[in-house]
C-alpha cells in the first residue's frame, strides 16, 4: 500500500491548487463588482503600470523625458540627464536613480526606479480603486492558474511513481492508475473551466483595470495630439512600441519585461 501516500499527496496537490484559483476567481469578481474608480480616466503612469507593472512605469518615464529633451538616451544604453529639475515624483525618482554625475546605464536606473516608494505610492493606490491586483501570496488569477498548471505533471508524476514502486497487496496496477486519474481529471477540468469562464489573466490589472486600459487603448487610436499618443502607446505595450530607432537600441540592452 505504498501508494496510498502518493495518492493522497497527489489530492493535497489539486486540492491546494484547485482552491487557490477559486479564491482568487472570487478575488476578482470582487474587484470587478468595485464601483471606486471605475469610472474615472488613468493617467498615463496609472496607464503603464496597470499593463506591465513597475518596469513599465520606470520605461514610460524615461521614454517621456527623453522626447521632452530633458533626458538622452544613447543607442549604447546609457541615460544622461539634460534637465535636473523633475516635473513630478516619478520624474525625479528616476533622476535620482541615474546619480550625482548626470549618467548611468539604463537598466539600473529602471531597476531603482521600478522599487522606489513613488511607485508603491501609485501601486497602492489603485489597488485601494479596485483597479489593480494586490501582489504577492499567489491571489492573482494569473499565479493560481500557473500553479495548477504545475498540479498537472506533479499529480502525473506520483502516479507514476506509485506504478513503478513494487506491489506487496494484491492491488492491480489498473485500478491504482484509477485512483490516480481521479485527481489528474480533477487538475485538468480545473483548467478546462477557467479557460472559458475566466477573464483573460492580467498580472497587474483587476477586471475594472482592464476595463479602463480598453478604453485608453481606444482613446490613443484617435488621439489627435501626437505626443500624448506615442506615450499613450508606451504606457499600454512597451517600449517596443517605439520607432525611434535610437530610443529602441537603448532599452534593448535589457529584458522588456518587468519584474517586480
Amino acid at each position: 500500500m505504498f501508494w496510498v501516500p502518493l495518492l493522497l499527496l497527489a489530492w493535497v496537490i489539486a486540492g491546494v491548487a484547485g482552491l487557490r484559483l477559486c479564491r482568487a476567481a472570487v478575488r476578482e469578481a470582487a474587484a470587478g463588482r468595485d464601483d471606486a474608480g471605475g469610472g474615472g480616466e488613468l493617467t498615463l503612469y496609472e496607464a503603464a503600470f496597470l499593463s506591465g507593472g513597475p518596469g513599465r512605469v520606470a520605461d514610460l518615464t524615461l521614454v517621456a523625458m527623453a522626447r521632452q529633451r530633458r533626458l538622452l538616451l544613447a543607442h549604447t544604453g546609457w541615460a544622461t540627464v539634460v534637465d535636473p529639475r523633475g516635473r513630478d515624483d516619478m520624474e525625479r525618482t528616476v533622476i535620482g536613480a541615474i546619480g550625482p554625475d548626470g549618467q548611468s546605464p539604463i537598466a539600473p536606473v529602471r531597476e531603482a526606479a521600478a522599487t522606489a516608494e513613488a511607485v508603491r505610492a501609485l501601486a497602492d493606490r489603485l489597488v485601494r480603486a479596485g483597479l489593480a491586483v494586490p501582489e504577492g501570496d499567489g491571489r492573482s488569477v494569473t499565479e493560481a492558474l500557473r500553479g495548477l498548471r504545475l498540479a498537472v505533471p506533479a499529480v502525473a508524476g506520483l502516479a507514476a511513481a506509485a506504478l513503478l514502486l513494487p506491489a506487496p497487496s494484491q492491488m492491480p496496477r489498473l485500478l491504482v492508475a484509477l485512483w490516480f486519474a481521479l485527481p489528474l481529471a480533477f487538475t485538468l477540468g480545473a483548467l478546462a473551466i477557467a479557460r472559458f469562464e475566466l477573464s483573460p489573466a492580467s498580472r497587474w490589472a483587476s477586471p475594472a483595470g482592464q476595463r479602463l486600459l480598453a478604453s485608453v487603448r481606444r482613446a490613443a487610436d484617435g488621439d489627435t495630439d501626437e505626443d500624448r499618443a506615442y506615450l499613450t502607446c508606451v504606457a499600454v505595450r512597451g517600449v517596443h512600441a517605439v520607432d525611434e530607432p535610437q530610443v529602441r537600441a537603448a532599452f534593448a540592452h535589457r529584458e522588456p519585461r518587468p519584474e517586480w
